[in-house]
């Protein structure tokens, strides 16, 4: 049992370290990218992870993503940083739920999706629907608890973050899943 706990925090650590470059590096590009798509891509370790070592790495795993985005909007403020810390300016607990809760879904619902279908369709499908999960569960919070803040214009721009981003990070984390995968469950074995 000790050994098995040790390769879960082996393994969380190298999952987290990728995370950490990928936001990093990630941060540095789109500050001078002039696209206005950003897409977030540091959930694809999370949803990489929750397949390949199951749902308690890959939900450990989201709920380290979450912390990354509490403590990025506590310290980089943005007019969007409300959302996900409660330490900012009109941040509340619900803002800590956002932050969390779409993130640590992430790391769980590739995992089943993938055990559902166990091919390459699966992994496309996991990609895709981890990366739609934050996407739903992330705006879905932002619809419940902040829709007034937009002057109840809420819905056009949530409807331009879906077209944009989220269609993007779709796209981008069922490609990776894909390629992937296959490489790191053989690796396991």
């Amino acid at each position: 049992m000790n050994k098995r706990k040790s390769s879960d925090v082996a393994t969380i650590s190298i999952f987290f370290a990728a995370m950490l470059l990928i936001h990093l590096l990630s941060s540095l590009l789109f500050s001078v990218w002039l696209v206005p798509i950003k897409p977030t891509l540091m959930h694809i370790p999370v949803i990489i992870a929750s397949i390949v070592y199951g749902p308690k790495v890959g939900g450990a795993l989201g709920g380290l993503m979450g912390l990354i985005s509490m403590i990025t909007n506590t310290l980089v403020l943005l007019p969007t940083s409300y959302l996900f810390s409660p330490f900012v300016e009109n941040g509340t607990l619900a803002s800590a739920l956002i932050a969390f809760l779409p993130r640590i879904l992430i790391g769980i619902v590739p995992y089943f999706i993938y055990k559902w279908f166990h091919n390459k369709t699966g992994l496309f499908l996991a990609g895709l629907l981890g990366s739609l999960t934050n996407t739903v569960f992330v705006l879905s919070g932002i619809f419940i608890f902040f829709s007034s803040v937009y002057g109840n214009d809420i819905k056009r721009v949530l409807g331009t973050i879906i077209t944009a981003n989220s269609v993007a990070e779709m796209v981008i984390s069922a490609i990776l899943t894909a390629a992937i995968v296959p490489s790191l469950l053989k690796l396991k074995k």
